[in-house]
Parts: structure tokens; sequence; C-alpha cells
């Protein structure tokens, strides 16, 4: 089955372009320093659109599907994950960003050209794949949530122009999963909150950005709830409990799955070009059926996940839940992508192991899908869950 259409290959067409031409240049050059990815980017990325794919078009986005959002974000992870991840800090990012009226408004449209980007503050020190187990207070004041508690994993949060906090608020329940709420906590870009502290984590990996660990002490930010895209009512089910934040990450885990694969062709394009041109025993490395093999195999585990990706997709766009179908493309898609980028890593012998070469900045990033966006062991319970029961 084909899921593409003659507009959505014209849309995989620009990414693929901007990406050569704009994201690689400056992947090879930032990464191997740990370099940030300058501002410059985002701008041209947000010229393109690519921080509104979800964004409706009445609000100054394109108003287009998941599908298309997947595609983009694969293109432009096989140049450098870190510019496919940071569309996800726009696109869906609309529905919790703070405020109310035109305000709103105006947000939004800034949003979908990359001008007003969010950040998300889910795990914490204690609470990582165990979601139940955040502990992050949010305490109603009068107009206001004060937030205490601290936070891990937290990507952007310095330049972005807001954070959206999972917290929990009072309950009567004793149900584990109940009281979570994302609050949105606004703040100067390139700068914490008044009351917000951070550490930089030191990671191996997914450069170009920082990520940082929180401490949140008594800070208050305005209660309003972000308005409901359909009918103009607050919005109590964005993010507002345990069940909406996990359908969320229905889409977030397709796009994981995307960023796994672009990071995985992206090394086998290098693997391919590199053993058409290295030669030992007076011929191309190309030639030995040993690496032939193996890039047979790369290319079709990476086709293998594309296309149970691009179901998933198909699935979310037609408005149907596939909770156990996106945690198997995530699963599968962050799996194959560590094998397939060691293999390019193989592939290109000594070489690979330098950074002279992009594939060890693919091998490092594709380490991590298998951690974010939930393990790959939690991947796995939710397949079996949903086979075998709890």
């Amino acid at each position: 089955m084909s899921y593409f259409t003659d507009e959505l290959r014209l849309i995989q067409q620009a990414a693929r372009e901007f990406t050569n031409n704009e994201i690689l240049p400056l992947a090879n050059k930032l990464d191997p320093v740990q370099g940030v990815m300058p501002r410059s980017l985002i701008e041209k990325m947000g010229e393109m659109g690519y921080f509104g794919i979800l964004i409706p078009p009445e609000k100054g986005g394109l108003g287009l599907g998941v599908m298309e959002y997947i595609v983009v974000a694969e293109e432009l992870s096989r140049g450098w994950m870190s510019a496919g991840s940071i569309i996800a800090r726009g696109n869906s990012f609309y529905r919790s960003i703070p405020g109310e009226g035109q305000e709103w408004e105006d947000k939004v449209a800034r949003m979908a050209v990359g001008d007003y980007l969010g950040a998300f503050a889910m795990s914490e020190p204690n609470a990582g794949s165990d979601m139940a187990a955040v502990s992050t207070r949010a305490v109603r004041d009068g107009d206001d949530w004060v937030l205490t508690g601290n936070k891990y994993w937290c990507t952007f949060a310095d330049e972005a122009d807001f954070i959206s906090v999972v917290c929990r608020i009072d309950t009567d329940s004793t149900e584990r999963r109940a009281g979570l709420k994302t609050i949105a906590v606004e703040k100067p870009r390139g700068e914490f909150p008044k009351g917000v502290t951070g550490s930089p984590i030191a990671k191996i990996g997914y450069h170009g950005w920082k990520t940082w660990e929180l401490h949140f002490d008594n800070v208050r930010t305005p209660a309003v709830e972000p308005p409901d895209e359909n009918d103009g009512k607050r919005n109590l089910s964005w993010g507002g409990g345990f069940v909406g934040i996990q359908q969320g990450l229905e889409v977030a885990r397709a796009h994981t799955a995307a960023r796994s694969i672009g990071a995985a062709q992206g090394a086998l394009d290098v693997a391919v070009e590199y053993a058409a041109e290295r030669e030992q025993f007076g011929q191309a490395i190309a030639k030995f059926q040993a690496i032939r093999f193996k890039i047979a195999n790369m290319a079709t585990e990476i086709e293998a996940a594309r296309q149970l990706t691009y179901f998933v997709c198909s699935e979310i766009d037609a408005g149907r839940r596939c909770d156990k179908e996106a945690a198997m493309a995530k699963y599968y898609a962050s799996e194959m992508a560590e094998r397939v980028t060691s293999e390019a890593l193989q592939i290109l012998g000594g070489a690979g192991y330098t950074t002279d070469y992009p594939v060890e900045r693919y091998w490092r990033d594709a380490r991590l899908t298998k951690i974010f966006e939930g393990t790959s062991e939690i991947m796995q319970k939710i397949i079996s869950d949903r086979m075998l029961g709890r």
C-alpha cells in the first residue's frame, strides 16, 4: 500500500533539499563540538512551515496531518536528529500555549513560524517510565497555580518561550494515575521563569541544544486553560490527566519512530557512499558480498520500520486509537536504528569511529531513541498488555 500522494512527495522532496542544503552542513560542523543550533536555522525552518504542520490554517499553520509531520521529521533527522526533534516544540504544542483571546491566537500564529516555541517537562528523577509517579505539585492559590518539584530531561528549557509542566494537583482519588495535569509556565527566551533553577545534563549525543534538570520552587503561573480549537471553550482535557497525556504520546511515538528512521537512513547513505569509494584488495569494498548483504539488510529494516510508521500515521489521521501500533512502530524503529547505525559504523571501519564522518553522530543519537518517549521495555509492556491483558 502506498501512502504517498503527489502533494506528499513534493513535501518530502522540499524537506530533503532543505536538509541537504541547510541542516547537514551545520550538523557536521556543530555536533562534533557540541555547538548549539543557531536561531537562524530555526527561523529558516519556520519559513518552511515546519513548526505549523499540525496547526490549523485559520490559526496560521499548514493544517496538514500526522503523515506529513512524520515525513518531514524523518527527512530532517536524516541530517540531524535534533533538527527533526525541534519541530515538535511547535505543532501540537499550540494546544498548551498559555493565554486567552487574541493574545492566545497571536501566540499560535507565532508558533506556526517558529517564533514562539515550547518545552515539555514530564520526567522526574524518580518518575520516568512510571508516569503515575510524578510528584511535582501544583497548588491553586487564587488566580494562580504554584508549582514545586523537580523535573529531569527537559530539552530546550532555556530557549523555549514556555514550559509545559506535568504536575500532580490535589485530588480525593487514591488512584495513582489521577490528578495529573499539564500546566504552562511562560518565560523570557534564554532565561528560566522566576523560581526555576536548572543544570544542563551532560549527554553523549542529541547535541545542538541543551537538556536540563530543573527545580521549581513555588513558581507562580496564571491558572488559565488554553482554549479548545473546536468550540472556543476551555480545553480541560489537554494534558489534563493520565489518559490525555497517553493519547498525546501516540503522535510523539510516531515522531520518535520517524526520527529513528531518519538517523538510520542518514547512516546508511554515508555507508553506501563510503563503500563505493573505499578500496581494499584492489577494488571498492562495495564489491564484496559481506558489505553488499549488510547494506541490503540495513535498507530492508529501514523500509519495514518506515511502512509500519506510515500505517500508524494513517490511523491517527483517521481518528482511530492505535496505542499498540504506535508502541510497535516506536519499539521496532528505535531498535532497528541502533542496529543499522552500528552496522554503518562497521562498514566504515576505523573511519567510522572518528568524528570525520557523521556515522558516529547517527549512532549516538539512535541509541537515545530506545529510551525517550518510553523505553523499549515499556513499549513491549504496552504491546503485550493489549494482546494479553494487564
